[in-house]
């Protein structure tokens, strides 16, 4: 059986049931791995994978708001519907997102000409192309004016999409294939609406959807406080103000500490009796 078996198989439990399977043998899956042990028969385990590392972003992208920028696809299945957002990576602010029946570069063109246009990044953009010319096939580094992140979608990596990301002066940067951990940020944001927003999962109407997400955007930005930037809202973080209202708290609870100390110490009831201990 492991002669015949043994490299189909490779596991003593499924040696022992294709044996009774195939009408030879009836043993317990013990018995199989004691008998391979005393005749030194051993079973070879499929190679594993090489791990592979997530590629760095480059050198030239600050970690600032407005210098690194994450996009994905989120699906609304009760409108029929896919939306398309773009986050800002560092201060987590979602900046913008399209609704659309499909999931092609034209969505992944609109959404990074409205986004860049609300941050004032278009003029940055043009300033770099007074010359008039572009070589796709140059990786410069010194002429992005921000990085955009994705998975390996193919309105991603489609040639429109990377045109259209040079002429903008975007740099693309791609995580690994099957690894969702490498957009874990924009996964994270679309995991947020549907947990936290659940009635535009309920939504079947696009017009309803679309005006409900513009509702979300705001309350997403301005008053949802989030974990990952020190509870701040992503507008505080994005506009500079987040460390300075964490920087307050800090100094708050430092305050409330010295308070606290303060008053327990003025109210302890274990001063001497100047009237002699009291002796019942």
């Amino acid at each position: 059986m492991y002669e015949e078996w043994g490299e189909v198989d490779r596991s003593h439990r499924k040696l022992a049931h294709r044996g009774s399977y195939l009408g030879r043998v009836w043993v317990s899956p013990s018995t199989v791995r004691r008998v391979l042990h005393v005749a030194d028969l051993h079973f070879r385990p499929l190679p594993r994978p090489g791990k592979s590392k997530r590629t760095p972003f480059p050198e030239w992208a600050d970690y600032r708001p407005n210098s690194i920028w994450i996009y994905d696809t989120t699906h609304f299945p009760a409108a029929g519907m896919a939306v398309l957002i773009i986050e800002d990576l560092v201060s987590r602010k979602w900046l913008t997102e399209v609704v659309s029946v499909e999931e092609t570069s034209t969505q992944v063109e609109v959404g990074f000409t409205a986004a860049p246009q609300a941050e004032g990044l278009l003029e940055t953009a043009d300033d770099g192309h007074d010359d008039g010319r572009i070589d796709l096939d140059v990786d410069d580094e010194s002429r992005p004016v921000l990085l955009a992140v994705s998975d390996n979608g193919p309105q991603m990596k489609s040639g429109s999409t990377r045109e259209f990301m040079a002429l903008c002066a975007i740099a693309q940067h791609f995580g690994r294939p099957g690894t969702p951990t490498d957009q874990s940020w924009i996964e994270s944001l679309n995991g947020t609406i549907k947990m936290d927003y659940p009635h535009l999962l309920a939504i079947t109407d696009p017009a309803t959807l679309r005006a409900e997400l513009d509702i979300t955007q705001i309350d997403y930005n301005t008053t949802r406080l989030h974990s990952s930037i020190g509870y701040v809202t992503p507008e505080d973080e994005h506009t500079g103000r987040g460390k300075a209202i964490r920087q307050a708290r800090r100094d708050g609870l430092e305050r409330a500490r010295d308070q606290r100390l303060a008053y327990h110490r003025s109210h302890r009831n274990n001063q001497p009796n100047p009237e002699g201990p009291d002796v019942v």
